[in-house]
């Protein structure tokens, strides 16, 4: 189920389409343009999209929630205004679980109170990002090196609230073009990503090894990062993820299948919110 609400006073949506995500959206004129008709719409870069939806996301956080922190652009501005909210106490008895060393620090330097998974195995609601989302649902996230740490924490919360601007809806994950991250362990990582290639070598896969600064991209846990780019639809996508997740040498992979209970996706006129 979708809906689109305004997200500011100056964007309103009249109704979204209703195939997909309502990916296309009909604007009232009247709203865009006020009653002086030389007026131009107001065009939204695309890191305001990221902080509109992000502040609509934290609308569900509540007083004495334990939440999880996402990782990345998008995710970084619900942590800051979280963090915002508590300062002004509108929110109050809130822990927060980080997916990242840099959502860690971001988290402390704003005064967010910080536990962990072994303190907290169930968490009320989880806030990130995401690098692509499907028709239904599914997304590509680790672009940012924190899939590990994001899966575990938003795997075990009540609601798992994604965060997005419009220009990561694809009809199928990996449709963008961009990578599909597996992380891996160091030791014979060439092997690893020859198999990760071959298993998906139909859909014309190439798996690189990330790289940052000329030297492999080390995650928060010690591990590598192999980096698959995919020239057609993989299929099945629990069928893709337990061929990956047989090889030995994976830790984990990108695709978050059937986690997300809401996405909230930021446009230029508005934003729309999908739920389970």
């Amino acid at each position: 189920m979708s809906m689109a609400v305004p997200c500011t006073e100056h964007f309103i949506i009249a109704e979204n389409n209703k195939k997909g995500f309502g990916f296309e959206f009909e604007i009232e004129e009247s709203a865009l343009m006020g009653s002086n008709s030389s007026m131009s719409p107001v065009v939204l870069t695309q890191d305001e999209l990221k902080k509109i939806a992000a502040y609509k996301a934290v609308e569900y956080v509540e007083s004495n929630m334990v939440i999880g922190l996402g990782t990345g652009s998008t995710a970084k501005h619900a942590v800051d205004r979280i963090g915002e909210l508590l300062r002004q106490g509108k929110l109050k008895n809130i822990i927060g679980i980080p997916t990242s060393k840099k959502t860690h620090e971001q988290a402390l330097a704003l005064g967010i109170p910080l536990a962990d998974l072994d303190s907290y195995p169930e968490l009320d609601l989880a806030i990130d990002g995401a690098d692509e989302v499907d028709p239904v649902m599914n997304l590509v996230k680790g672009r940012g090196g924190s899939l590990l740490r994001e899966k575990m924490i938003e795997g075990c919360c009540k609601k798992f609230v994604v965060i997005v601007d419009e220009s990561k809806l694809v009809d199928h994950l990996g449709g963008s073009g961009l990578a599909v991250p597996v992380e891996v362990i160091r030791f014979c990582w060439k092997f690893t990503a020859e198999k990760l290639g071959k298993l998906f070598k139909d859909a014309g896969c190439v798996a690189k090894l990330r790289t940052e600064n000329g030297e492999p991209y080390v995650t928060d846990n010690g591990n590598f990062i192999v980096d698959l780019y995919f020239k057609s639809d993989i299929g099945d996508l629990n069928a893709a993820s337990n061929a990956i997740l047989r090889l030995p040498s994976v830790v984990e992979h990108g695709m978050f299948i059937g986690m997300a209970t809401t996405v909230i996706i930021a446009g230029e006129f508005g934003v729309t919110v999908k739920n389970k």
